[in-house]
C-alpha cells in the first residue's frame, strides 16, 4: 500500500451543500431558509424565546439580594498565621498586614481587606494592621501580648 492509495471509507465524507445557486439546484432562491421573517435572515439570535409563552427565566422566582456596597474580605485564621510564623514565612517582629500575608503565601489576594478569625492558638507576640477581626481573635491576640489596629469603621461594629 502506498500513501497515494489511502482513501476515506465510502460514506465517511459528504460534499458541502451549495446553497443559493439557482432554481435547478433544489436549494436556490431562499436557500432552504423558507420565506421572510427573522429566521430567514443571517445573525438570528432568539435564545430563550418560547413563541410568545412566558419564558422560563421570567416564570421562575428571583432569589436573594446583591449589595452593591458589600465588601468581600480575605479570611485568615490565627492557626494559619502561627503556621506561617513557624515555617519562617512571616516575620514576628513586623506588623501583620494584607501585603505581608500575600507575600508569605498565606492568602492569595487581599480582596477588600483581611479579616482575622480566632480558629487555633497564637503563641507569637504580633501586631496586626488589618481590616477586621472577630472579638475572640482580638482577645487571643492580646492574651499573647500582641495588638490589633483596625480602621475606625470596623472598630465601631
Amino acid at each position: 500500500m502506498k500513501l497515494n492509495d489511502l482513501r476515506d471509507k465510502d460514506g465517511a465524507t459528504h460534499s458541502r451543500k451549495r446553497l443559493g445557486r439557482g432554481i435547478g439546484s433544489g436549494s436556490g432562491k431562499t436557500a432552504g431558509r423558507g420565506v421572510k421573517g427573522q429566521k430567514a435572515r443571517s445573525g438570528v439570535a432568539i435564545n430563550g424565546f418560547e413563541g410568545g409563552q412566558m419564558p422560563l427565566y421570567r416564570r421562575l422566582p428571583k432569589r436573594g439580594f446583591n449589595n452593591l456596597f458589600g465588601k468581600s474580605f480575605a479570611i485568615v485564621s490565627l492557626a494559619k498565621i502561627q503556621a506561617a510564623i513557624d515555617a519562617k514565612k512571616l516575620d514576628a517582629k513586623e506588623a501583620v498586614t494584607a501585603e505581608a500575608l500575600v507575600a508569605a503565601g498565606v492568602i492569595r489576594r487581599a480582596k477588600d481587606g483581611v479579616r482575622v478569625l480566632s480558629d487555633g492558638e497564637l503563641k507569637a507576640k504580633l501586631s496586626f494592621d488589618v481590616a477586621g477581626a472577630s472579638k475572640a481573635a482580638i482577645e487571643k491576640i492580646e492574651k499573647a501580648g500582641g495588638s490589633v489596629k483596625l480602621p475606625e469603621a470596623a472598630a465601631a461594629e
